[in-house]
């Protein structure tokens, strides 16, 4: 069983930047693509960027431009930059393989207001 921890959020301006870390653990990581989801108060989870395991990445449209993907195979790791942050980027993020069938982590809040 995959045990996925989920890390750096947290309170930004509008138009801001963080980058979000999820440490995952178990030899699954390495061959499955990843993504990272995210879910605002009163919606449903969304997923906002996928990446293969040979790095083949994708997003939501509304990101798009904005987010981005990566991993490093060799930590197990996947991360999200995430630059001109908007208000409506307000949400929990939860990182999972890119069908969502893990078990979820805990997510990281992120809050975009001025």
């Amino acid at each position: 069983q995959v045990r996925l921890v989920e890390s750096g959020g947290g309170l930004v301006q509008p138009g801001g930047s963080l980058r979000l870390s999820c440490a995952a653990s178990g030899s699954i990581f390495s061959i499955a693509a990843m993504g990272w989801y995210r879910q605002a108060p009163g919606k449903q989870r969304e997923l906002a960027a996928t990446i293969t395991r040979g790095g083949s990445t994708n997003y939501a449209d509304s990101v798009k431009g904005r987010f981005t993907i990566s991993r490093d195979n060799a930590k197990n790791t996947v991360y999200l930059q995430m630059n001109n942050l908007k208000p409506e980027d307000t949400a929990v993020y939860y990182c999972n393989n890119a069908l969502g069938t893990s078990s979820w982590g805990q997510g990281t809040q992120v809050t975009v207001s001025s």
